[in-house]
């Protein structure tokens, strides 16, 4: 792994360090307990013992090595606490380190500075030593899943022959991570009551070597009995040539519609996409021309969307949508419409709260709802159910149009769904 520069040099000013997406899931299984015995990022010695013969330095079995790297400019060394974050700056853990090689692998223990507040399914995450508390005495039948599981009545037929709690844990990485933990979802709604589902973000290897890591992640949320579930559905074709849907939901006032249509003129300047947009309140007067705003009828509006948004992505277009769409079943049948014809789905939640889209109520529609005029009000008379899976939470409170744009365009760029 190269040369190892030994130093006892006094620790320097506060370093810090943004780890790559496989590095950050890594250390969210390192901090939580998942990849015990291992308390931090391995060193020289220990990676190259794995590398060689599947063991730690110090014998124990261990199937692939978890390491850090930085690049060679980075001014970090022995004795130095290196502060990890996420992509969004926010301090995810401390690394105090114990070695740095001349090809920049670093080494040394973390410690947590606290769970993850954010992000798809962040409850969802939990530590094994928690989970193994609430299963208490009986017997694990886990089963791990990089996608949708195929035979329900195999895992319920081992669980009752051994008398085991069934834990699903949806191995949920990278921009594919949400629908793992949503099919999980489903199928827990399928199986045994008492099934409990928990997120281990495990970044695939080789095979022979994920099937391997599968198991002691299993292990160690507590598992008698381990089954893998089948690998993912592979969508046809790069990014940036798949037909894309993106859903802005939110709050009438939340600026949904304004940066939904700030983002198709964006799109149609760089001119590498083929955009459509279907504003809701066209799609009211034409496509749902008829429909109240009955639960029953709102719902229906959204399908229709959806549909149509599918279609247009089915050929590999890119739809955007800005409806208020309040029921999380209904936006997960739009996502599914869109999955189904082979293209991707990104929800962008405006996440505006209440008291601003009341205030600004440029149609009036607010304090009418607040007088009675209007039944069913989305925030005022009728619930808003937030969502919990959308790739992008966006406040326009205080920020300008451009700047909304500009997250919903970054998100397009880092997933490479627009060059």
């Amino acid at each position: 792994m190269g040369n190892v520069e030994q130093t006892t040099a006094t620790p320097g000013p506060a370093l810090e360090w943004v780890p790559d997406a496989r590095e950050l899931a890594d250390l969210e299984l390192l901090l939580s307990g998942a990849f015990a015995p291992l308390t931090g990022f391995l060193g020289s010695a220990d990676a190259a013992s794995v590398i060689e013969n599947g063991r730690l330095a110090d014998g124990t079995p261990w199937p692939d090595p978890v390491t850090l790297m930085l690049p060679h400019d980075h001014p970090v060394s022995p004795g130095d606490e290196l502060t990890l974050r996420d992509p969004e700056g926010a301090a995810v853990a401390v690394m105090n380190v114990t070695e740095r090689t001349a090809d920049g692998l670093v080494a040394g223990p973390v410690t947590s500075l606290g769970a993850p507040e954010h992000g798809p399914f962040a409850r969802l995450r939990r530590p094994p030593a928690q989970v193994r508390a609430e299963l208490g005495e009986r017997p694990v039948l886990a089963v791990t899943m990089r996608g949708p599981l195929d035979d329900l009545d195999e895992i319920t037929a081992t669980a009752r022959e051994l008398d085991a709690a069934i834990l699903l844990l949806p191995l949920a990485f990278g921009e594919g991570g949400p629908a793992v933990v949503r099919a999980a979802l489903k199928a827990r709604d399928r199986l045994p009551s008492g099934t409990v589902v928990v997120v281990a973000p495990l970044a695939p290897r080789e095979p022979e070597i994920d099937l391997e890591l599968r198991e002691h992640v299993a292990a160690a949320y507590g598992a008698a009995e381990h089954l893998a579930g089948p690998e993912p559905v592979t969508l046809p074709g790069p990014p940036h040539r798949r037909g894309l849907v993106v859903f802005f939901t939110g709050l009438s006032g939340s600026g949904k519609s304004t940066i939904a249509r700030g983002l198709h003129d964006a799109l149609l300047e760089r001119g590498t996409r083929t955009v459509t947009y279907l504003d809701g309140d066209v799609v009211r007067r034409l496509l749902s021309a008829g429909l109240t705003f009955s639960r029953q009828d709102r719902d229906l509006n959204i399908r229709r969307i959806g549909f149509v948004a599918a279609e247009v992505a089915r050929h590999g277009g890119l739809a955007i949508c800005a409806p208020i769409a309040p029921f999380a079943a209904t936006r997960d049948e739009v996502r599914h419409m869109a999955e189904e014809v082979g293209a991707d789905f990104l929800l962008v939640h405006v996440a505006t709260p209440l008291a601003e889209c009341e205030r600004r109520d440029r149609k009036g529609l607010y304090a009418k709802a607040r007088a009675g005029l209007i039944p069913e009000f989305t925030g005022i008379s009728s619930p808003y159910e937030e969502p919990d899976d959308a790739d992008l939470t966006l406040d326009t409170t205080g920020i300008t149009v451009e700047h909304g744009v500009e997250r919903v365009l970054d998100l397009l760029i880092a997933g490479g769904r627009l060059r």
